[in-house]
C-alpha cells in the first residue's frame, strides 16, 4: 500500500471543503474540538463509587410489582 503525498492530502481537503462550504468548516472543526475536550474532562472525573446506591431505587421496585390485595377479585361478582 503506498503512502499518501502531498498532493493527494491537497485532494482530500478540497473535496472536504466543497462537500462541506468554507463557513461550516470552522463551526464542525470547534464543535469537534469541545467534543474532544468534554471527552477528556470526563475520563480525568472520579467514576461514582459502586457502594453508593442511588436515591428511589428500593421504592421503583415496589411499585413495580403488583399488589396481590389489591387486584384480588376487583369487580367481580361474589362466587356462590
Amino acid at each position: 500500500m503506498s503512502n499518501f503525498g502531498w498532493q493527494e492530502i491537497l485532494l482530500v481537503l478540497l473535496i472536504v471543503l466543497l462537500l462541506f462550504g468554507a463557513t461550516r468548516l470552522p463551526k464542525l472543526s470547534r464543535s469537534m474540538g469541545q467534543s474532544i475536550r468534554g471527552f477528556k474532562q470526563g475520563l480525568k472525573e472520579d467514576p461514582p463509587a459502586e457502594d453508593e446506591e442511588k436515591p428511589g431505587k428500593d421504592a421503583e421496585a415496589k411499585s413495580a410489582t403488583p399488589d396481590k390485595d389489591a387486584d384480588d377479585d376487583e369487580g367481580d361478582p361474589p362466587a356462590s
